[in-house]
């Protein structure tokens, strides 16, 4: 059974960044992709960003050119930097993984308040 745990989230004034980890217990070469969804207050819950097993990587247009998802075999953590947050990137930040057999697996989220 695969848990995620996220973290990093936090209040930050537009321009600034921060750093989401999601701590994966058990092997993540168990698992296909992973991804960082959203989702902001009254909204459906949104693509960020995806990394698969072999590193390829997508993003959503609106945070192109600003986040980075990334992921550290030997730490079980992936990450998404953002820089240059802007007010409509507040939310609930929820960390997703897709296990081979496509089983869909959800962390608890973490807030992101980006104040203008």
């Amino acid at each position: 059974q695969v848990q995620l745990v996220e973290s990093g989230g936090g209040l930050v004034q537009a321009g600034g960044s921060l750093r989401l980890s999601c701590a994966v217990s058990g092997s993540i070469f168990s698992l296909k992709s992973m991804g960082w969804f959203r989702q902001a207050p009254g909204k459906q819950r949104e693509l960020v960003a995806a990394i698969t097993s072999g590193g390829s990587t997508n993003y959503a247009d609106s945070v192109k050119g600003r986040f980075t998802i990334s992921r550290d075999n030997a730490r079980n953590t992936v990450y998404l930097q953002m820089n240059s947050l802007k007010s409509e990137d507040t939310g609930g930040y929820y960390c997703n993984a897709q296990g081979w057999s496509s089983t869909t697996y959800w962390g608890k989220g973490t807030l992101v308040t980006v104040s203008s």
